[in-house]
């Protein structure tokens, strides 16, 4: 899936086992596109040997303190940034 600066976005919930690259504190919670950084082989396939990696989109994905972690955290509109392949996202 495309995604461009800006765009609302949550993290897919999925529990997979094996080499993940996502934080499982992310899943679920929704961000901004801040923006893409290119295709790249897919981590989670190349963690296993797989030659033929699919490529996949990576994005940078914007979050506040408050959507990680709710309204009560000290400085909610803090940010985080994460680095999220286009597999594990979907528009919010």
């Amino acid at each position: 899936m495309s995604f461009a600066p800006n765009d609302p976005v949550r993290v897919k919930t999925w529990n997979l086992p094996g080499h993940i690259r996502t934080p499982h504190y992310l899943r679920g919670k929704e961000g901004i596109i801040e923006r893409a950084l290119g295709p790249f082989k897919n981590p989670e396939q190349l963690a296993y040997g797989v030659a033929e990696a699919q490529t996949k989109m990576l994005f940078r994905v914007r979050f506040t303190m408050a959507d990680v972690w709710g309204d009560t955290v000290e400085n909610p509109s803090d940010t985080l940034d994460a680095e999220i392949y286009d597999h594990w996202l979907e528009p919010a």
